[in-house]
C-alpha cells in the first residue's frame, strides 16, 4: 500500500469508536485505547491531550476505577457515531418511486455557524443543494434529517417536504446540479485500485493456510475503514437509475465489504483483548 494520511487524532478516535468500541458497550480502558492508538501511529501525549477536548465537547466522558480509568461513549457521541455507521455500512440503494425528499431552511447571517454545521450535516445525510437554503435527496431520510435537527437545534429553521415528483424536468440535470459524480467516481478508481490488490493478498493467504495475525488485521481494517468513510460525506447513494455509466460505487463497496469480512475476525478478537482488561493485555496485570 501507499503511505498512509495524516489524520487528525480526534478522527482516528471516532472512528475507532464507531468501528470497534461502540458495538462492544461503548466504553475503552484507557491503557488499552491507548495502546490501540499507539498502533495506529498516534502518540500518548497526542492521544491524552485529544480525548480531553473530545470529553469537554461533550462526545466522551471519562470514569475512574481505583487507579484505573475508562472513556465512555456519551449520548451525543453516539448519536454522531450512529448517524456515520449507518451511511458507510448501509447497503447500496437500487429501487426508486421517482419521488424527491426536500429540506428548506433560511437562516440569518448571525447563525452562520449553524448554517455551515446544517449544510455539512445535509452533505452528509446524501442531500444535495438545487438552490440556496434548498437541498433535495431521491432517498427518504426523515427520521435522520429530524435528528439531525434536534442535535443543532435548528428545527425552527428548517422545513421538510417529502414525496414530490418532478413534472417538469429531466432528472439528470438534477443530478448534475447537484453532485459531481464523475469526480467522485475517479475517487471510487483510486480507492479500487489501492484496496483490491490488498484483497488478493489476504485471499491468497487465507487459501495458503497462512494465519493472518490479529494485530495487523486490526491496523488494515481500520485504515480501509478510514478511507472508505470519506464516500458517504461525497456519495449521496443515488439509486440505481440516477447514476451515470460506468459507475464504480458499487465495486468499491464490494471491495472495502469483501476486504473487512476476511480480517474481521482476527481483528475483533484483538480489539476484544484491548477491552477486556484495565491495563490492555487480556485483563492480565
Amino acid at each position: 500500500m501507499s503511505r498512509r494520511p495524516t489524520l487528525q487524532t480526534q478522527f482516528i478516535i471516532f472512528i475507532l469508536f464507531g468501528d470497534w468500541i461502540a458495538p462492544r458497550g461503548g466504553q475503552a480502558w484507557t491503557a488499552g485505547l491507548l495502546h490501540m492508538l499507539q498502533l495506529l501511529g498516534v502518540s500518548q501525549p497526542a492521544a491524552r491531550s485529544t480525548l480531553s477536548r473530545m470529553a469537554h465537547k461533550g462526545w466522551l466522558k471519562s470514569r475512574r476505577n481505583g487507579r484505573h480509568s475508562r472513556h465512555v461513549l456519551t449520548e451525543k457521541g453516539k448519536r454522531l457515531l450512529d448517524e456515520g455507521g449507518q451511511r458507510i455500512f448501509e447497503p447500496r440503494k437500487h429501487d426508486w418511486d421517482r419521488r424527491w425528499h426536500l429540506a428548506v431552511y433560511s437562516l440569518p447571517e448571525s447563525k452562520r455557524k449553524l448554517r455551515n454545521d446544517l449544510r455539512k450535516r445535509l452533505t452528509f445525510l446524501g442531500f444535495g443543494p438545487l438552490e440556496r437554503g434548498t437541498w433535495i435527496s431521491p432517498n427518504d431520510r426523515r427520521l435522520e434529517v429530524e435528528a439531525m435537527l434536534d442535535d443543532l437545534g435548528a428545527r425552527k429553521y428548517v422545513q421538510l417536504f417529502s414525496g414530490i415528483e418532478l413534472v417538469d424536468g429531466e432528472q439528470h440535470s438534477i443530478i448534475q446540479r447537484c453532485w459531481d459524480l464523475q469526480t467522485l467516481n475517479r475517487r471510487y478508481a483510486e480507492f479500487i485500485a489501492r484496496w483490491e490488490p490488498e484483497l488478493e493478498k489476504v485471499r491468497r493467504a487465507l487459501a495458503s493456510g497462512r494465519g493472518l495475525a490479529a494485530e495487523r488485521c486490526f491496523v488494515q481494517r481500520f485504515w480501509i475503514v478510514q478511507e472508505y468513510s470519506a464516500f458517504p460525506q461525497l456519495d449521496p447513494n443515488l439509486p440505481a437509475a440516477l447514476l451515470p455509466r460506468g459507475w464504480l460505487g458499487d465495486k468499491a463497496a464490494g471491495v472495502f465489504s469483501a476486504y473487512s469480512s476476511l480480517v474481521n475476525e482476527p481483528a475483533s478478537r484483538f480489539v476484544d483483548a484491548m477491552l477486556r482488561g484495565p491495563n490492555g493485555r487480556s485483563g492480565r496485570g
